[in-house]
This record gives structure tokens, C-alpha cells and sequence, in this order.
């Protein structure tokens, strides 16, 4: 069963928990502004000296996360706990693949993740040795099957995926993201390495969260709901992100099943 927490707010479960894992696009902010009430919690999980994790599976590296919430206006004190997946990715790419050859995929604005490798950057695949997907190509941000016919004859080469999410909501528009195009990659039996929700590793390199009883925070049934059910971490849904018209439509608990997750908590917007 699934508890509305509309009513009575994050506060009326907070003391249960040691540790929150909260994600920010959907949640604390949707790409253009913050969100108010969401940042009051944060302040009142501060005040309580709760620990939380401001998860997230941006591909960038944490450093320019931080300036771009700064840049929204969210203060240091709440900055300071961010995490990305583009920052796990980067610790495992420095020590892992630090001298292999790689192809981009995805916008200009992502280089900064391998500002300190860039020398290995390949301006063709042929001579890569494995793909780093950070999103798609600003000229190609909407046609998946522009990635189909560019993977066909390097199916053989490993992909690093630095975004497991498929869509996010910029505001009012959605859009695909690199977990779209690894996706199409694996479909067609390339071999992915995912870094961020739901997968382990972006969780457990975040925060020492040994012997934690912990909430996971987020909009996305896919990734922050599934990434706690994988960690047997309680989970709060926030309805009004990616799955706003689903939930409206069939109600929490078609929605829930429909994606294979467990629900224990959800909310409108993050509220106190």
C-alpha cells in the first residue's frame, strides 16, 4: 500500500530514516527554476541534522552541478551535497580506461566530464576503443534512429553510459537522454556500463550508507524507485514529474505495478 503524504508532509516520516537519497531534476528543480517547498525540506532535513544525498543523473562532473543549482540559487550549504553520475563515471573512467581511445556521443556541453582526458578523444569510431554516451548530438536530439544506423557496424565496442535516464522535462519539454540512446545501443547487443540510479555503484560511492535506514526520493519509477527497490531502500514517488499524466490517468498503484515497483510513500511536489 501506498501512502499519500500530501497532507502531512516529509516531516511526518523524517525521523525515521538516517539517510535520504534525493534526486534534484523533477524534484528540487526542473531544469529552469527551483522548486520552493522542496528546498524548505531540505533546509528543515539540515536543521535536523539529517544526512542526505542530492543524487543525481546528470553526466557532468559534480563541480558543474553545484555552479548551475548556485546559478539557480540555491545556497552552499544545500550544494555541498550533491552527487552525479557523471562524477562516478569519471572515477571509474580515470581508473579504469584512463589511456584508451573513446568516441562522444552526446552535446559539446558535456566535455568538461573528460576535460582531463581529452587527448584520447577519437573524431571517428572506427578507431575508438570504447563509446562514452552522455546524451545525444545537438543535431540529432529527437531521432533515435540516427544512433541505430551509426552503431550498426560497431556493436563489438563497450558503450559507457554516464545517464541511465531516458527522458527528463525541461520545464514543459520533454526530452531524451543518454539512457535513451544506450538503450538502443544494447537492443541492437552492444554491452553498456551504466553509472547513476538505479544501479549500485553512483549510490554507494556517494556517502558511507552502511547500516542506514534510508529513504530514496525522486519522480522516476525507472531509475529512483527502482533503484531503492534493487537496495531494499524505502521510496517516496514525487507524482508531479515524469509520470504526472500516467498517474493522473490509472491511479499510483496501476502505475506502480505496471513498472514492477514498489511505492511506499508518495507526494504531489516535495513538500515539508
Amino acid at each position: 500500500m501506498t501512502k499519500n503524504l500530501d497532507n502531512e508532509g516529509l516531516r511526518s516520516i523524517a525521523d525515521n530514516y538516517d539517510l535520504f537519497y534525493i534526486d534534484l531534476w523533477g524534484v528540487i528543480h526542473n531544469g529552469i527554476k527551483l522548486h520552493d517547498k522542496a528546498i524548505i525540506a531540505l533546509n528543515e532535513l539540515i536543521k535536523m541534522n539529517k544526512n542526505f544525498v542530492l543524487l543525481t543523473n546528470a553526466p557532468r562532473p559534480n563541480e558543474t552541478v553545484k555552479v548551475f543549482l548556485k546559478n539557480m540559487g540555491m545556497n552552499e550549504q544545500i550544494t555541498d551535497h550533491v552527487f552525479t553520475s557523471g562524477q562516478a563515471s569519471l572515477n571509474y573512467l580515470k581508473k579504469f580506461l584512463n589511456s584508451e581511445k573513446f568516441f562522444h556521443i552526446g552535446p559539446p556541453r558535456d566535455f568538461d566530464l573528460f576535460n582531463d582526458f581529452k587527448k584520447n578523444q577519437c573524431e571517428d569510431l572506427e578507431n575508438s576503443q570504447y563509446l562514452l554516451c552522455t546524451g545525444l548530438f545537438d543535431n540529432y536530439d529527437t531521432n533515435l534512429n540516427y544512433y541505430k544506423k551509426l552503431f550498426e557496424k560497431y556493436i563489438n565496442k563497450k558503450m559507457i553510459c554516464t545517464n541511465p535516464d531516458l527522458i527528463v522535462d525541461r520545464g514543459n519539454v520533454r526530452e531524451l537522454c543518454a539512457g535513451s540512446v544506450a538503450m538502443v545501443f544494447e537492443k541492437m547487443g552492444g554491452e553498456v556500463i551504466y553509472f547513476g540510479k538505479p544501479y549500485p555503484e553512483v549510490y554507494n560511492q556517494s556517502i558511507d550508507n552502511i547500516d542506514k535506514k534510508i529513504l530514496s526520493i525522486g519522480d522516476n519509477l525507472n531509475t529512483d524507485i527502482r533503484g531503492a527497490n534493487l537496495l531494499n531502500y524505502d521510496s517516496l514517488l514525487i507524482s508531479n514529474g515524469v509520470h504526472a499524466n500516467e498517474i493522473k490517468a490509472k491511479g499510483i498503484k496501476e502505475v506502480s505495478k505496471e513498472y514492477e515497483s514498489v511505492v511506499n510513500y508518495i507526494q504531489t511536489d516535495l513538500k515539508w
